[in-house]
């Protein structure tokens, strides 16, 4: 199976360009073989906390139904990210398409303290099945809490992708605890950071790949967009530059 990070620069606020140029990444990505592909945290709005009440949309947004239909025309889980407007609240959502089945919506259960005026926190673990493998999803800051990880194991992940806003602070942290709970619990950790601006940092890109032994098989830089590539078959990765 063929995992794909996209690191990307999201334009703040900008849904329609952002949502365009998913478009057009999922369909390099289906050129290359892709399984399955995710995006950073909140890559159609960019990662813009105090903008969250105007951005937010619900779940069964129509401007959405694109990424069914590339699910469905190329066989290919897609996670993307939205500020996600709920009962009680916002949350930090993860818009999961996969072919023929119903959307689902995972939202982060861990906030960041920086998030708290803005979001509210999500519950409960969600875990996508592609093939043989089992994937749980993470959301930035919930990442590098080790039970976040221990929990996804334990309901059976082999996969723990992680989609991201992160500064170089940030980075420097996953690069220290994702090969650590890549070992401990034999899954391969998939990062998908931004790049460019993200709230009132710069996100710091290295989105990576981390085997089951916590080798780092392929990472991005730190400016550039690209697709970081791995194959669980083989073991083998690869970051394609995006023009």
């Amino acid at each position: 199976m063929k995992l794909i990070a996209a690191q990307i620069a999201c334009v703040p606020g900008d849904v329609e360009h952002n949502l365009d140029k998913h478009v057009d990444i999922i369909e390099i990505a289906a050129s290359l073989g892709a399984d399955a592909i995710v995006f950073p945290e909140l890559s159609l709005t960019g990662y813009e906390p105090r903008l969250a009440e105007v951005l937010a949309m619900q779940p069964e947004d129509e401007r959405l139904d694109v990424f069914q239909w590339l699910s469905d025309r190329f066989g290919l889980l897609i996670a993307v990210g939205a500020p996600i407007r709920k009962a009680g609240g916002n949350r930090i959502g993860m818009l999961v398409f996969q072919p023929e089945l119903p959307r689902s919506l995972y939202c982060k259960q861990r906030l960041h303290p920086d998030e708290l005026p803005f979001f509210l926190p999500g519950a409960g673990q969600s875990l996508f099945t592609r093939g043989d493998y089992r994937l749980a999803p993470a959301i930035c800051f919930e990442s590098l809490q080790a039970e976040h990880a221990q929990h996804a194991a334990q309901a059976g992940a082999q996969v723990y992708f992680t989609s991201v806003a992160k500064s170089q602070r940030g980075v420097d942290s996953a690069y220290g605890h994702y090969p650590m709970i890549a070992r401990e619990h034999g899954m391969t950790v998939l990062m998908a950071n931004c790049v460019g601006r993200a709230d009132d940092s710069i996100a710091a890109g290295q989105s990576g790949v981390w085997n089951a032994e916590g080798l780092l098989v392929a990472g991005a830089d730190a400016v550039s967009e690209a697709l970081v590539v791995y194959e669980l078959g083989t073991g083998e990765g690869e970051v394609i530059g995006l023009q």
